[in-house]
């Protein structure tokens, strides 16, 4: 649950946040031909988003699919909202079936890479026609309208098929992230009460077998999981790679339910508030948190957003790298390409394996146009040089973005630089699983970047920076960041927990939903977000946003990477420690702990300076590429980890943190 800061404003927390006063204006043949294509036009668009919602979602939302339109636009209870009153359809036809009578039905859907090197291509009539088999297929096994499918799969098309074909009959999906434990999967299968577990036999990960079906026996032998009374199993390794034991009456493979099951399903037309799909917060050590999507406002926020914040064109190659089990695979791989015909590319592997050049070879390869992807994976990038993506032909990128976590401006700059050649514009956007599509971002073609800068807001979206009493702030002032009006694409509630969703998200700001970040607006209107204000850290009675000591120490040459975190401390209350890995060429040591200890200083004031500064191969991440804070707080205040770390991408490197610390 959201904490709200006790006895301080965000403005003392982060009154030390660090200026940028870079700006990039869109290349001019860029913005000649974007959708969006100066200030001016945005101005217009995002007034008559808020003053006239009406007029600007039906035709925003004119290509997409709704077989009853809707009575009314918005009905507002807070904290409840309600979308396109009377409004009925199912996403598949706005995603699949609109698209079979038209020349995209021949177009590639999904271009997928393994991480062997072996590709496939599924068009779009060929997805259409795998979505309806298996939808059919989950009908036979007596799933129906409102029942929970939940889908444990690693990063291959048939995830997409799965969560197509449990909307085609109007069942909800719970996506699970293949690196969760077989523990995590069964409290989700539990807190859902699903009735059917879609799965694979095995992903392939650095080489090694990441035992899925495996991992799903496990949680299905607990009674806690007795819900689940079926799984259908893709096979993907095969029996050489991944040698798997199927329960005969509860298992069936993925190939023969599809081949019993009838070649057409009738898609089940719901309500535009129907429900979705659910998505677990990840990290969680308590109850699972199952944040609750509904059909029509979801739907048009991410075709909305994947529309302009990427200016989508007939001929894009577009790569969001997100895992498909966060909230961002599910908007900008599946439902918001999709529903504008788009040519998604999916990557199985890691983005470093078998070397450093994997993806500036596959953008090479596959003429890629658009990449989407989290700062953590453009640092750690950064830190291995130029050396890798100059051995590469980038030339087809014409877009590049950002998403998961506030991007360092150094690497800002290192991303538009190396990476897009300078030519391409970079959307930095911010939203979280709780919003579902993106409320903030630099709309390419529209407006300047500001590296480190989430931009402007989006269509129909109405943030602020207020006190903690709810009082608007001053441009370059911090403070908490809200949301003062609903938006089509936000989440109802939380599964089965609506005063956990009160208390947790409209109770701290009165009449608001509170994003629980810390922001400023500046003096053009753009929004900087620092991070969560449980990372907000009292040094010696002065109130640091660990987001900005990481951002003076990443503007040092010799940093790739850092994690800045809080320890108890007798004499201060919270002793500052930061966990730093070095680029190429720099040696850890005495003299450049002392250097870099100065540098944050120097950026911020003596009292950001470091207490303590540990050099480290690698931070500890999770598969999707996010720093671990809560388990470096663990190292550093010398704490066994109780949390969950199943995510963990690499366990080893927890454990070399904790024997260097010996």
């Amino acid at each position: 649950m959201l904490r709200p800061l006790q006895g301080v404003t965000m403005s003392e927390a982060i009154e030390s946040l660090l200026k940028e006063n870079r700006r990039f204006e869109p290349p001019t043949d860029f913005a000649r031909q974007a959708r969006v294509s100066s200030r001016e036009a945005y101005d217009a668009m995002y007034r008559e988003s808020l003053d006239d919602p009406d007029t600007f979602w039906r035709r925003e939302t004119s290509a997409l699919v709704f077989r009853t339109p809707w009575t009314k636009v918005l009905e507002w209870n807070l904290p409840h909202a309600r979308w396109f009153l009377g409004a009925t359809l199912n996403v598949t036809e706005s995603c699949l079936d609109r698209h079979l009578s038209t020349a995209t039905a021949t177009k590639t859907a999904l271009l997928w890479e393994g991480e062997d090197g072996s590709t496939r291509t599924v068009t779009y009539a060929e997805l259409h026609e795998k979505t309806v088999r298996l939808a059919g297929a989950l009908k036979q096994l007596g799933v129906q309208k409102g029942d929970r499918v939940a889908i444990y799969m690693g990063m291959v098309p048939e995830v997409s098929v799965a969560m197509l074909a449990c909307a085609r009959i109007g069942a909800v999906h719970t996506v699970v992230f293949g690196g969760f434990s077989a523990d995590a999967l069964r409290d989700r299968i539990h807190d859902s009460q699903a009735k059917v577990v879609i799965t694979q036999d095995g992903a392939s990960r650095r080489g090694q077998v990441v035992p899925l079906k495996a991992t799903v026996d496990k949680a299905l032998s607990q009674p806690e999981a007795k819900s689940a009374t079926h799984t259908i199993v893709y096979r993907h390794l095969g029996s050489e790679r991944c040698r798997i034991d199927m329960k005969e009456g509860r298992d069936a493979w993925w190939d023969d339910v599809l081949a019993s099951a009838p070649a057409s399903c009738e898609p089940e037309i719901v309500d535009a508030e129907h429900p979705l799909f659910i998505l677990y917060t990840s990290g969680s050590t308590g109850k699972p948190k199952g944040v609750l999507h509904t059909t029509g406002g979801y739907l048009a926020g991410a075709h909305v957003t994947s529309k302009y914040v990427f200016d989508l064109r007939e001929d894009d190659i577009y790569w969001c790298t997100a895992d498909v089990g966060w909230v961002t695979g599910h908007s900008y791989l599946v439902y918001g390409p999709l529903s504008n015909g788009a040519t998604c590319f999916m990557y199985e592997g890691a983005p470093n394996y078998p070397d450093w050049a994997r993806f500036w070879r596959m953008i090479e390869q596959h003429k890629i146009t658009i990449l989407y992807t989290a700062p953590t994976a453009i640092r750690a990038c950064m830190r291995q040089g130029d050396t890798w993506p100059a051995k590469h032909d980038l030339s087809s990128l014409r877009l590049l973005g950002t998403v998961g976590e506030p991007i360092n401006p150094e690497a800002w700059v290192w991303y538009h630089q190396t990476i897009g050649g300078g030519r391409c514009p970079i959307v930095d956007t911010w939203w979280q699983t709780e919003t579902g599509s993106i409320m903030m971002a630099t709309l390419p073609g529209a407006v300047a970047a500001k590296p480190g800068s989430t931009g402007l807001p989006f269509f129909g979206v109405a943030p602020d920076v207020v006190t903690q009493e709810g009082d608007p702030v001053g441009a370059n002032q911090g403070g908490l960041l809200v949301l003062r009006k609903p938006w089509p694409s936000m989440f109802r509630t939380l599964w089965q927990d609506d005063e956990r969703f009160r208390q947790g998200y409209f109770s701290t700001i009165k009449d608001c939903y509170f994003t629980g970040d810390g922001a400023r607006r500046d003096e053009d209107g753009y929004m900087w977000v620092v991070g969560r204000i449980d990372d907000v850290l009292n040094v010696a009675g002065h109130r640091i946003g660990t987001a900005e000591i990481e951002s003076a120490l990443v503007s040092h040459p010799a940093v790739a990477e850092a994690a800045a975190v809080g320890r108890p401390d007798d004499i201060k209350g919270t002793a500052l420690v930061v966990f730093v890995s070095l680029r190429p060429g720099s040696t850890a040591g005495p003299e450049l702990r002392d250097k870099l200890a100065e540098h944050v200083a120097k950026e911020i004031g003596r009292f950001a300076r470091p207490d303590l500064i540990r050099f480290t191969d690698a931070l500890p991440k999770t598969r999707s590429g996010k720093i671990m804070r809560r388990l470096l707080k663990d190292v550093a205040s010398g704490r066994e980890s109780t949390g969950d770390t199943s995510t963990l991408e690499d366990l080893g490197v927890l454990a070399k943190l904790r024997q260097d610390q010996e």
